[in-house]
């Protein structure tokens, strides 16, 4: 028998399954538990003792409508499938988790609390949303799968990864500080004149070995971050997605934007700050396990317009950015100070 696990982007969200599936593996040895997604995340699941993937292919074999039914036919032949937990719900996944409900299989699917996220980027919402971890945890649990969660870390890096980071690291000076200057929206990225000053004045004060880290998309910005910063190395593209856990895995602190990078330094267990704008830690989101005086942010009881955006998305409706603008250099740069104490 086995469970059959549904999620495949965004890599964000990928990596906040693991706390869940390291539980589960730890909770129930003697089950089987298949984990679609698509490549390269398969890399964030290797090794976990009853955890097998299932690669899907948007864009050949599983491409279209026919393609889910390719999806649903290769499990069933694979995989003998009793239960399923749908963690993403899109289209796509509600087709497949419909399919094998004809099967009989019992179906579970993630609450996203649409209601509660729109309430809380209109103001009317004065709490906080499940954090997706938490609401992973559900879905598990009307599965018939309830769990303790383990401590972290969550992810464990691969003995080649851990080759190629310590290639990268020989000799170097500790501390070891990431920083991922990036997001994908520009809603939640702190600006790259602030983050260069504030780099500027931390080389400035403390002797440290910083890195630079972003996606290879983003590796020419994250280049002229580094070519203004004296001695930052990026490595941004230069290194494998491997090698890139086993570097942030051997941090002694990482600070990050709201991005897949946050998610990824939190997992790991390394000490992460994170810088927050027109998104907002209450939309549960947030870097799990990490404390909340991690998170780097204008509180919303200044700056009553954020949250404004879920995921970052859209304008600013001031116009100004202020909740990434008002963030200063020197607040940040006391931030890490006092985490590198």
């Amino acid at each position: 028998m086995s469970l059959l696990v549904i999620r495949t982007s965004s890599m964000g969200d990928v990596i906040m399954t693991l706390p869940v599936i390291r539980s589960f593996a730890a909770a129930y040895p003697g089950e089987e538990l298949v984990f679609v997604t698509k490549k390269p995340f398969d890399q964030f699941v290797a090794g976990i003792p009853g955890v097998k993937v299932f690669l899907t292919d948007h864009h050949g074999r599983h491409r279209g409508i026919t393609g889910l039914l390719r999806i649903w036919m290769d499990l069933r032949a694979k995989y003998n499938i009793t239960a399923v937990a749908d963690l993403h719900d899109v289209i796509r996944s509600k087709v497949v988790r419909l399919l094998f409900r004809f099967d009989g299989c019992h179906v579970a699917s993630i609450d996203k609390e649409r209601i509660r996220r729109r309430k809380l980027v209109r103001g009317r919402l004065t709490g906080s949303l499940t954090h997706t971890v938490e609401r992973y945890r559900a879905v598990f649990a009307r599965t018939g799968y309830p769990l303790e969660l383990v401590p972290g870390p969550w992810m464990i890096p691969s003995a080649e990864g851990a080759a190629v980071a310590a290639s990268r690291t020989d000799g170097m000076k500790r501390p070891f500080l990431g920083v991922a200057p990036l997001a994908r929206h520009r809603l939640k990225t702190w600006p790259a004149e602030k983050m260069e000053a504030m780099l500027r004045l931390l080389v400035s004060r403390k002797e440290c070995t910083l890195f630079l880290f972003g996606s290879p998309d983003e590796s020419a910005e994250v280049d002229e971050i580094a070519a203004r910063v004296p001695g930052a190395i990026s490595m941004a593209g230069k290194i494998s997605l491997e090698g890139e856990i086993a570097l942030i895995a051997d941090l002694d602190l990482m600070l990050a934007m709201d991005s897949s990078n946050m998610h990824l330094s939190a997992i790991l267990g390394i000490d992460t700050l994170s810088i927050w704008g027109a998104t907002h830690p209450r939309a549960g989101f947030s870097a799990w396990g990490m404390p909340a005086e991690n998170q780097i942010q204008i509180p919303d009881t200044e700056l009553t317009c954020r949250p404004c955006s879920i995921y970052g998305k859209g304008t600013c409706r001031r116009g100004d950015l202020a909740c990434l603008e008002w963030l200063t250099p020197e607040m940040v740069l006391q931030k890490i100070l006092n985490r590198l104490k």
